[in-house]
């Protein structure tokens, strides 16, 4: 029989097992040599590396999940973690550090040694990473005198103490590579030449001081600038992107190795939008097509987990989530196939490393968009086969051996003979991601409701002034609200309460309220104009009225040229009555009001005080409300035991309830509400907005991450503020998990490397230390479809369900 094709899909169910953890030695305080590089790479302990490594971000996780993300992404196949410094959360105020919780940037570098990994630790300290201000601390924004980014002494001065301070700290904890840590590489600023322009002679001349300040810090590992082609010696300039093997300018010294410090494995969401992934195919023909045309060394993945964006640090409309579609997913699970397919390219390339960095290089080409890249020394040799077409499978000759290339492909060829890899085919096993309600919070007995206060009184306002306040000054980014307050007299002679009220502002949303009766709302998004304009007709009373109008960011800008002279909140506002041209209330008497009530009270906090919640009844869909909720658990079972049988909700009564065995992801499904924040026991796990709806008509996030570190094992409490109006009798406490899986092969498919076996084969498995429990299909012939829909076709072996249910387990095939 001729191409036959096995497909498998298991249905896997939760049974609590503990998963086995890997035993890692860890390194002793031997002292090593520096840290060099030459043309082809980084040297490491007098050793030429072939590096890949994976971008995680301590501060989207927690110190609960480091370990098996960390543990998952050896196991991936990556020899180095990558993270960015956050400098808005280690000095959130002036000559203030935390370096405690999510933000013990020590403790995630040690768990990374401890696991047997490098290190490359980008200290910027801009690192845009649709992060809260780019992570500067916006206390910065207030420096006299200071510009962002640019040959600028206060700006400098700053900078400099920030960079040195983690220096001196990774120093002192004996981190850097020569110290026996697990350092090896460092990055000062990020994609500066993205803006460089905008500063004029300023521009070169930061760069050369930044790249001279972080080599005097003398750290005994080389530094790095991204997207920096004018990088100064010592210092590595290194390509950030979706295809640098196409785009990348290559090193701009001889004795420069070619990087890739961010190679995007999909695309951060943003609300309004829907859900753009990056295929394993693609990414996997990018990286080989940088290691061989560039000569490739270090690929890090941007982001391998891209995890969850707590509280507000989000960047303008970015989601809470962030690059969910990375090879670990934003819970941690594995993202499969392309984690595993990933995997299988870095095995092939690390079995060819002795060609690739010690070998003679040469190409040339196979065709008309084909094209051969061979690295050889006297005893190994490796091969890339590059085909671009991408609709067409040419046949290529190459060392007397005739070869297929899929459309689109890279072919890695062991020994210039053996296919090891192919780009464009997927051997890896697919797994489907499933949402499970644990509990529907839809009981109107349980809930709360405080009404958040509109402000009404001039003269009980933060602050006044005969001016319109721009919004982040005012704030000081320490919240997404400010009150605009101003009292209009309606003179009307002839009686007439009808007006219009028009509102120009560089916000993210506008509600607005009159007399405190709420008017309406208008919103911009993220590609659209950043001016947005509420023009509505209005009542007002005769006499004085009270116009009182929210405006709200949804996340502070995180890139860009001069971000301290950027201006945001309301521009202009006037009142039109009849024929009557506008009426400016720009220089009237204005009161503001940073944030909201329920924020300054914390009632989101567990015995919070000062407000008196009152019955839900009928306050769904209201605008600007607070809900709470709380539930009592009738469990006190090890929060993170692997064994844990028992999952925690939140609400004010004291119902129990039957929850399912495992340790799975909790989430929040919020498709009812509107947008606003969510805390759970006085923790923030990020803005929600489900009412913006993508082109496809659903909400681009409806799931919202509790890490089981927030949950408590009773009692645990459930917040949030409302701004639009929803229906919070619609949450509902639910566990993700994988429930499915499925893999194929057929007799062209290229054997595993992580396999001793040397033929073809269907390997299915669960996550999290579960079993399969049911195979749904198997098909030993020409089944038809994919791991989504799928049939049998003309050619089918009877016993092919029955032989593999007998397998049992893990289904290893054939």
């Amino acid at each position: 029989m001729k191409a036959v094709a096995v497909v498998l899909l298991g249905l896997a169910m939760c049974l609590s097992s503990a998963a086995a953890e890997e035993e890692v030695e860890v390194e002793g305080d031997d002292v090593r040599g520096e840290v060099t590089y030459d043309r082809r790479g980084l040297i490491i302990n007098g050793t030429r590396m072939m590096l890949f490594s994976g971008e995680i971000h301590y501060p989207r996780s927690t110190p609960e999940m480091w370990p098996k993300l960390i543990a998952k992404a050896k196991s991936g196949g990556l020899d180095v973690i990558q993270t960015y410094v956050f400098w808005n959360v280690h000095e959130p105020i002036q000559g203030q550090y935390n370096f405690e919780g999510r933000y013990d940037l020590v403790k995630f570098i040690r768990e990374i040694q401890a696991q047997g990994l490098y290190v490359s630790l980008r200290i910027g300290p801009f690192v845009e990473a649709e992060w809260k201000y780019g992570g500067f601390p916006f206390w910065l924004h207030d420096v006299p005198g200071i510009t962002f980014r640019s040959d600028d002494e206060p700006f400098k001065r700053h900078m400099q103490r920030f960079v040195t301070k983690i220096v001196t700290m990774m120093k002192h904890e004996g981190l850097y590579y020569p110290q026996g840590g697990p350092i090896i590489i460092s990055q000062i600023e990020n994609e500066y030449q993205m803006v460089e322009p905008a500063f004029g002679s300023s521009g070169p001349r930061y760069v050369r001081w930044a790249a001279a300040m972080a080599v005097s810090l003398q750290t005994g590992v080389p530094w790095m600038m991204c997207k920096q082609n004018d990088a100064p010696d010592p210092v590595i300039n290194t390509c950030n992107g979706l295809i640098c093997g196409e785009t990348f300018v290559g090193p701009n010294s001889p004795d420069k190795p070619a990087l890739w410090t961010e190679n995007w494995t999909s695309r951060y969401l943003i609300y309004g939008n829907d859900t753009k992934l990056r295929s394993p195919e693609d990414i996997a023909f990018a990286v080989a097509l940088f290691i061989a045309r560039m000569k490739g060394s270090f690929v890090s993945y941007y982001m391998y987990h891209g995890g969850t964006n707590f509280g507000r640090f989000a960047s303008s409309f970015v989601t809470t989530n962030y690059y969910d579609g990375a090879p670990l997913d934003e819970y941690g699970l594995i993202w499969q196939p392309t984690w595993e397919h990933l995997r299988e390219l870095h095995a092939a390339v690390k079995q060819s490393s002795e060609p690739l960095l010690f070998g003679s290089y040469s190409n040339f080409s196979l065709g008309q968009e084909q094209e051969a890249h061979v690295f050889e020394t006297e005893s190994k040799c490796v091969a890339f086969l590059v085909n671009f077409d991408q609709h067409k499978t040419p046949k290529v000759e190459f060392r007397n051996i005739s070869l297929q290339l899929a459309p689109k492909s890279i072919s890695i060829l062991s020994d210039c003979r053996s296919v090891v890899f192919e780009t464009a085919k997927v051997n890896a096993q697919h797994g489907s991601r499933t949402s499970s309600i644990v509990q529907a919070l839809g009981d109107i007995i349980n809930w709360k409701a405080f009404i958040e206060p509109v402000p009404r009184d001039l003269s009980k306002s933060m602050y006044t002034g005969n001016q319109l306040f721009e919004q982040l000054a005012t704030t000081k980014d320490e919240t997404d609200y400010l009150w605009y307050i101003v009292s209009y007299e309606n003179r009307a002679s002839d009686g007439n309460t009808l007006a219009r009220l028009y509102v120009e502002s560089l916000a993210h949303i506008l509600h607005a309220f009159v007399n405190n009766e709420y008017v309406g709302s208008v919103h911009g998004s993220h590609d659209g104009s950043r001016n947005i304009v509420l023009n509505m007709r209005i009542s007002l009373m005769e006499g004085d009225n009270t116009i009182s109008l929210l405006s709200v960011m949804v996340g502070s800008p995180d890139s860009g040229s001069h971000m301290e002279r950027r201006s945001f909140g309301i521009q202009k506002v006037g009142i039109e009555q009849g024929k009557q041209p506008l009426h400016l209330l720009n220089n009237d008497l204005w009161g503001y009001q940073v944030g909201l009530f329920g924020e300054e009270n914390k009632i989101y906090m567990q015995g919070a005080k000062n407000v008196e919640w009152i019955a839900t009844n009928n306050l769904t869909d209201h605008p600007l409300i607070w809900y709470k909720v709380k539930i009592k658990t009738n469990w006190m079972f090890p929060l993170y035991d692997d064994k844990l049988y028992l999952i925690i909700i939140y609400f004010v009564t004291q119902t129990t309830f039957a929850t399912p065995a495992g340790n799975d992801a909790v989430t929040l499904d919020l498709t009812g509400m509107g947008k606003g924040e969510v805390w759970v026991n006085g923790e923030s796990i990020g803005r929600y907005w489900v009412s913006f709806r993508a082109p496809s008509g659903q909400p681009s996030q409806s799931l919202y991450h509790i890490p089981r570190s927030f949950l408590k094992p009773k009692d645990n409490l459930l917040v949030l503020v409302e701004e639009m109006g929803g229906n919070p009798l619609q949450i509902t406490v639910n566990t993700m998990s994988i429930t499915r899986v499925c893999g194929n092969a057929n007799e062209f498919s290229v054997p595993s490397l992580q396999s001793s076996r040397k033929d073809p084969q269907v390997r299915l498995w669960c996550q999290g230390g579960k079993r399969i429990s049911a195979i749904e299909f198997a098909s030993y012939g020409n089944p038809m479809g994919d791991c989504r829909s799928f049939g049998i076709g003309s050619c089918h072996a009877e016993s092919s369900e029955t032989v593999i249910k007998k397998v049992g387990g893990d289904v290893l095939f054939p």
